[in-house]
Protein backbone atom coordinates (compact mmCIF):
# COMPACT_ATOMS: atom_id res chain seq x y z
CA UNK A 1 0.00 0.00 0.00
CA UNK A 2 2.99 2.27 1.13
CA UNK A 3 4.39 1.07 -2.45
CA UNK A 4 0.85 2.62 -4.29
CA UNK A 5 1.08 5.59 -2.34
CA UNK A 6 4.12 7.11 -3.23
CA UNK A 7 4.07 6.06 -7.27
CA UNK A 8 0.50 8.09 -6.72
CA UNK A 9 2.23 11.03 -4.88
CA UNK A 10 5.22 11.55 -7.66
CA UNK A 11 2.82 11.27 -10.84
CA UNK A 12 0.75 13.97 -8.84
CA UNK A 13 4.10 16.11 -8.64
CA UNK A 14 5.03 15.45 -11.76
CA UNK A 15 1.56 16.77 -13.27
CA UNK A 16 1.78 19.73 -10.72
CA UNK A 17 5.48 20.34 -11.87
CA UNK A 18 3.92 20.19 -15.60
CA UNK A 19 0.82 22.78 -15.05
CA UNK A 20 3.34 25.23 -13.43
CA UNK A 21 5.63 25.57 -16.19
CA UNK A 22 2.86 25.79 -18.82
CA UNK A 23 1.45 28.83 -16.88
CA UNK A 24 4.90 30.36 -16.39
CA UNK A 25 5.87 29.88 -20.04
CA UNK A 26 5.32 33.64 -21.26
CA UNK A 27 3.47 33.45 -24.97
CA UNK A 28 5.48 34.91 -27.85
CA UNK A 29 4.69 38.47 -28.33
CA UNK A 30 6.47 38.90 -31.65
CA UNK A 31 7.68 37.07 -34.87
CA UNK A 32 11.45 37.61 -33.52
CA UNK A 33 11.95 40.58 -35.58
CA UNK A 34 10.26 43.02 -33.37
CA UNK A 35 6.56 42.56 -34.94
CA UNK A 36 3.76 41.15 -33.09
CA UNK A 37 2.38 37.98 -34.61
CA UNK A 38 -0.30 38.12 -36.86
CA UNK A 39 -3.39 37.12 -34.34
CA UNK A 40 -2.33 39.81 -31.81
CA UNK A 41 -2.62 42.81 -34.88
CA UNK A 42 -5.60 44.82 -33.73
CA UNK A 43 -8.96 44.07 -36.09
CA UNK A 44 -11.11 46.36 -37.54
CA UNK A 45 -13.91 44.52 -35.24
CA UNK A 46 -12.99 46.54 -32.28
CA UNK A 47 -14.00 50.02 -33.96
CA UNK A 48 -17.19 48.84 -35.75
CA UNK A 49 -19.27 51.34 -33.01
CA UNK A 50 -17.02 54.39 -33.65
CA UNK A 51 -18.25 55.59 -36.98
CA UNK A 52 -20.14 58.35 -39.07
CA UNK A 53 -18.31 61.48 -37.75
CA UNK A 54 -19.73 64.09 -40.27
CA UNK A 55 -17.37 66.81 -38.88
CA UNK A 56 -13.46 66.92 -39.19
CA UNK A 57 -11.33 69.64 -38.21
CA UNK A 58 -7.80 69.33 -39.90
CA UNK A 59 -6.05 71.07 -37.00
CA UNK A 60 -2.82 72.27 -37.39
CA UNK A 61 -0.31 74.15 -34.47
CA UNK A 62 2.71 76.14 -34.55
CA UNK A 63 4.74 74.77 -31.54
CA UNK A 64 7.37 76.69 -29.78
CA UNK A 65 11.06 76.13 -31.18
CA UNK A 66 12.24 72.78 -30.08
CA UNK A 67 9.01 71.83 -27.93
CA UNK A 68 7.35 69.84 -30.54
CA UNK A 69 8.10 66.94 -29.13
CA UNK A 70 7.33 67.41 -25.58
CA UNK A 71 3.76 68.86 -26.79
CA UNK A 72 3.09 65.28 -29.08
CA UNK A 73 3.79 63.17 -25.62
CA UNK A 74 1.91 65.88 -23.32
CA UNK A 75 -1.13 65.23 -26.63
CA UNK A 76 -0.78 61.16 -26.49
CA UNK A 77 -0.69 60.94 -22.94
CA UNK A 78 -3.88 62.81 -21.83
CA UNK A 79 -6.11 63.73 -25.10
CA UNK A 80 -7.52 60.94 -27.13
CA UNK A 81 -9.35 58.94 -25.09
CA UNK A 82 -10.62 62.20 -23.24
CA UNK A 83 -12.61 63.34 -26.19
CA UNK A 84 -13.41 59.45 -27.40
CA UNK A 85 -15.17 59.81 -23.72
CA UNK A 86 -17.07 62.66 -24.61
CA UNK A 87 -18.07 61.37 -28.31
CA UNK A 88 -16.24 62.50 -30.15
CA UNK A 89 -12.52 61.07 -32.18
CA UNK A 90 -8.88 62.15 -32.47
CA UNK A 91 -8.67 60.13 -35.94
CA UNK A 92 -4.45 60.66 -35.50
CA UNK A 93 -2.12 63.05 -34.56
CA UNK A 94 1.22 63.53 -36.51
CA UNK A 95 4.75 65.21 -37.01
CA UNK A 96 5.20 67.00 -40.60
CA UNK A 97 8.50 66.14 -41.95
CA UNK A 98 9.40 69.64 -43.35
CA UNK A 99 8.03 71.68 -40.60
CA UNK A 100 9.80 70.83 -37.57
CA UNK A 101 7.74 73.34 -35.47
CA UNK A 102 4.40 72.02 -36.80
CA UNK A 103 1.99 69.54 -35.44
CA UNK A 104 -1.19 68.13 -36.95
CA UNK A 105 -4.29 66.43 -35.86
CA UNK A 106 -7.43 65.38 -36.89
CA UNK A 107 -10.90 65.74 -34.75
CA UNK A 108 -14.19 64.22 -35.52
CA UNK A 109 -17.69 64.81 -34.34
CA UNK A 110 -20.72 62.90 -34.95
CA UNK A 111 -22.32 66.17 -36.17
CA UNK A 112 -22.50 69.89 -36.08
CA UNK A 113 -24.31 70.14 -33.08
CA UNK A 114 -22.71 67.99 -31.16
CA UNK A 115 -19.31 70.16 -31.40
CA UNK A 116 -20.18 73.02 -29.05
CA UNK A 117 -21.16 69.99 -27.01
CA UNK A 118 -18.22 68.07 -26.63
CA UNK A 119 -15.73 71.26 -26.82
CA UNK A 120 -17.28 73.23 -23.59
CA UNK A 121 -17.09 69.70 -21.93
CA UNK A 122 -13.67 69.48 -22.66
CA UNK A 123 -12.18 72.90 -22.31
CA UNK A 124 -14.09 73.97 -19.62
CA UNK A 125 -13.59 70.32 -17.82
CA UNK A 126 -10.70 69.09 -14.89
CA UNK A 127 -8.44 67.36 -17.71
CA UNK A 128 -7.82 70.42 -19.55
CA UNK A 129 -7.83 73.10 -16.51
CA UNK A 130 -4.87 70.77 -14.96
CA UNK A 131 -2.70 70.22 -17.80
CA UNK A 132 -3.89 73.97 -20.00
CA UNK A 133 -1.13 75.90 -19.01
CA UNK A 134 1.66 74.31 -19.47
CA UNK A 135 0.06 72.58 -22.94
CA UNK A 136 -0.56 76.09 -23.83
CA UNK A 137 2.86 77.16 -23.29
CA UNK A 138 3.86 75.05 -26.02
CA UNK A 139 1.62 76.30 -28.63
CA UNK A 140 2.00 80.34 -29.60
CA UNK A 141 -0.35 79.38 -32.35
CA UNK A 142 -3.41 77.37 -32.87
CA UNK A 143 -5.65 78.66 -35.27
CA UNK A 144 -4.79 77.13 -38.62
CA UNK A 145 -8.13 74.74 -38.13
CA UNK A 146 -10.46 73.47 -41.84
CA UNK A 147 -13.49 72.34 -40.82
CA UNK A 148 -14.61 69.50 -43.40
CA UNK A 149 -17.11 67.41 -43.98
CA UNK A 150 -16.75 63.63 -45.74
CA UNK A 151 -16.72 63.98 -50.13
CA UNK A 152 -19.21 61.66 -49.72
CA UNK A 153 -20.60 59.12 -47.24
CA UNK A 154 -18.10 56.50 -47.94
CA UNK A 155 -15.03 58.94 -47.72
CA UNK A 156 -15.26 59.46 -43.95
CA UNK A 157 -11.97 59.61 -42.28
CA UNK A 158 -11.27 55.78 -41.28
CA UNK A 159 -11.33 55.12 -37.07
CA UNK A 160 -8.43 52.70 -36.77
CA UNK A 161 -8.14 50.48 -33.54
CA UNK A 162 -6.04 52.39 -30.86
CA UNK A 163 -2.35 51.26 -30.93
CA UNK A 164 -1.57 48.21 -28.53
CA UNK A 165 0.81 49.32 -26.28
CA UNK A 166 1.39 45.70 -25.75
CA UNK A 167 1.38 44.35 -29.27
CA UNK A 168 2.72 46.83 -31.24
CA UNK A 169 5.42 47.95 -28.43
CA UNK A 170 7.34 50.44 -31.38
CA UNK A 171 4.06 52.31 -31.44
CA UNK A 172 2.61 53.59 -34.59
CA UNK A 173 3.98 52.70 -38.20
CA UNK A 174 3.73 53.89 -41.59
CA UNK A 175 3.78 57.41 -43.56
CA UNK A 176 0.64 59.68 -43.23
CA UNK A 177 -0.19 62.09 -46.48
CA UNK A 178 -2.57 64.38 -47.12
CA UNK A 179 -2.89 66.37 -50.25
CA UNK A 180 -5.11 70.24 -49.89
CA UNK A 181 -6.74 71.40 -52.35
CA UNK A 182 -7.49 75.24 -52.67
CA UNK A 183 -10.80 75.43 -54.73
CA UNK A 184 -12.50 78.14 -56.62
CA UNK A 185 -15.88 79.03 -55.13
CA UNK A 186 -18.57 77.58 -56.93
CA UNK A 187 -16.01 75.09 -58.49
CA UNK A 188 -16.39 72.28 -56.09
CA UNK A 189 -18.78 69.90 -57.45
CA UNK A 190 -16.98 69.98 -60.75
CA UNK A 191 -13.29 70.15 -59.35
CA UNK A 192 -13.96 66.71 -57.11
CA UNK A 193 -15.64 64.47 -60.26
CA UNK A 194 -12.24 65.56 -61.48
CA UNK A 195 -10.03 64.51 -58.36
CA UNK A 196 -11.69 61.36 -57.94
CA UNK A 197 -10.21 59.87 -61.09
CA UNK A 198 -6.96 61.08 -60.04
CA UNK A 199 -6.97 59.76 -56.43
CA UNK A 200 -8.34 56.29 -57.52
CA UNK A 201 -4.82 56.53 -59.15
CA UNK A 202 -3.20 56.61 -55.81
CA UNK A 203 -4.26 53.02 -54.95
CA UNK A 204 -1.02 50.26 -55.13
CA UNK A 205 0.21 48.18 -52.92
CA UNK A 206 1.28 49.48 -50.09
CA UNK A 207 -1.28 53.23 -49.75
CA UNK A 208 -4.27 53.08 -48.09
CA UNK A 209 -6.72 55.81 -48.90
CA UNK A 210 -7.68 57.35 -45.64
CA UNK A 211 -10.57 59.42 -45.88
CA UNK A 212 -11.91 62.72 -48.55
CA UNK A 213 -13.18 65.48 -47.22
CA UNK A 214 -14.69 68.92 -48.84
CA UNK A 215 -15.03 72.34 -46.67
CA UNK A 216 -17.91 72.13 -44.57
CA UNK A 217 -19.56 75.31 -45.33
CA UNK A 218 -21.13 76.34 -42.01
CA UNK A 219 -20.82 79.23 -38.80
CA UNK A 220 -18.20 78.42 -36.40
CA UNK A 221 -20.64 77.26 -33.32
CA UNK A 222 -17.85 77.29 -30.81
CA UNK A 223 -15.90 80.34 -31.38
CA UNK A 224 -13.50 79.95 -28.54
CA UNK A 225 -11.90 77.53 -31.19
CA UNK A 226 -11.46 79.67 -34.86
CA UNK A 227 -11.62 78.10 -38.07
CA UNK A 228 -10.18 79.42 -41.31
CA UNK A 229 -12.80 80.86 -43.39
CA UNK A 230 -11.05 81.12 -46.83
CA UNK A 231 -11.85 77.78 -48.47
CA UNK A 232 -13.32 75.99 -50.18
CA UNK A 233 -10.89 73.27 -49.67
CA UNK A 234 -10.38 69.67 -51.08
CA UNK A 235 -8.44 67.03 -48.58
CA UNK A 236 -7.09 63.79 -49.78
CA UNK A 237 -5.61 61.49 -46.46
CA UNK A 238 -4.11 58.33 -47.10
CA UNK A 239 -1.32 56.47 -45.43
CA UNK A 240 1.62 54.41 -46.85
CA UNK A 241 3.54 51.47 -45.63
CA UNK A 242 7.32 52.71 -46.17
CA UNK A 243 9.76 55.40 -48.01
CA UNK A 244 9.79 53.33 -50.85
CA UNK A 245 5.98 53.11 -51.87
CA UNK A 246 6.03 57.21 -50.93
CA UNK A 247 8.51 58.07 -52.85
CA UNK A 248 8.28 55.54 -56.09
CA UNK A 249 4.57 55.21 -56.27
CA UNK A 250 2.53 57.62 -54.45
CA UNK A 251 4.77 60.93 -54.88
CA UNK A 252 4.67 60.60 -58.83
CA UNK A 253 1.06 59.75 -58.61
CA UNK A 254 0.43 62.84 -56.94
CA UNK A 255 2.70 65.72 -58.71
CA UNK A 256 1.20 64.02 -62.22
CA UNK A 257 -2.70 65.17 -60.48
CA UNK A 258 -1.51 68.00 -59.14
CA UNK A 259 -0.45 68.90 -62.54
CA UNK A 260 -3.61 67.99 -64.11
CA UNK A 261 -5.91 69.65 -61.50
CA UNK A 262 -3.99 72.94 -61.86
CA UNK A 263 -4.28 72.96 -65.36
CA UNK A 264 -8.12 72.87 -65.15
CA UNK A 265 -8.44 76.14 -63.55
CA UNK A 266 -10.40 75.39 -60.89
CA UNK A 267 -7.76 75.73 -58.26
CA UNK A 268 -6.65 78.52 -56.22
CA UNK A 269 -2.85 77.64 -56.58
CA UNK A 270 -0.64 74.13 -56.47
CA UNK A 271 -1.79 71.81 -54.11
CA UNK A 272 -0.60 71.92 -50.64
CA UNK A 273 1.31 68.36 -49.84
CA UNK A 274 1.79 67.61 -46.31
CA UNK A 275 4.04 63.85 -45.27
CA UNK A 276 3.64 63.31 -41.91
CA UNK A 277 5.25 60.69 -39.62
CA UNK A 278 2.38 59.66 -37.16
CA UNK A 279 3.27 60.19 -33.20
CA UNK A 280 3.34 56.60 -30.89
CA UNK A 281 -0.21 56.74 -30.59
CA UNK A 282 -2.10 57.71 -33.41
CA UNK A 283 -4.97 55.55 -34.69
CA UNK A 284 -4.34 56.52 -37.99
CA UNK A 285 -1.35 55.02 -39.25
CA UNK A 286 -0.14 51.78 -41.64
CA UNK A 287 -2.22 48.42 -40.13
CA UNK A 288 -3.01 45.68 -42.37
CA UNK A 289 -6.31 45.82 -40.99
CA UNK A 290 -7.34 49.26 -42.79
CA UNK A 291 -7.74 47.37 -46.21
CA UNK A 292 -11.14 46.35 -44.41
CA UNK A 293 -12.08 50.26 -43.83
CA UNK A 294 -10.23 52.17 -46.44
CA UNK A 295 -12.62 54.57 -48.61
Amino acid sequence: MKKIYRRLLGLFSMVALGMAGATQAEPATTDGIGRPPAHALPTMETVRHLHDFQVVELRRYTTTHGGRARFASYFDTYFPEAFEQLGAMVFGQFLPRDQPDRFVWLRGYRDMQARPVVNAQFYYGPLWREHRLKVNALLPDSDDVLLLRPLRPDTGVVVLPAVDPVDEPNGAQGIVVAQIFAVKKGSETVLAAHAQAQFDGYRATGVHPAGILVTLDEANNFPQLPIRTDGPYLVWLGVVRDEATLHARLEPAMRAAAKTLLASGMLCAAPELLVMDPTPRSRLRWLPAADEAAP
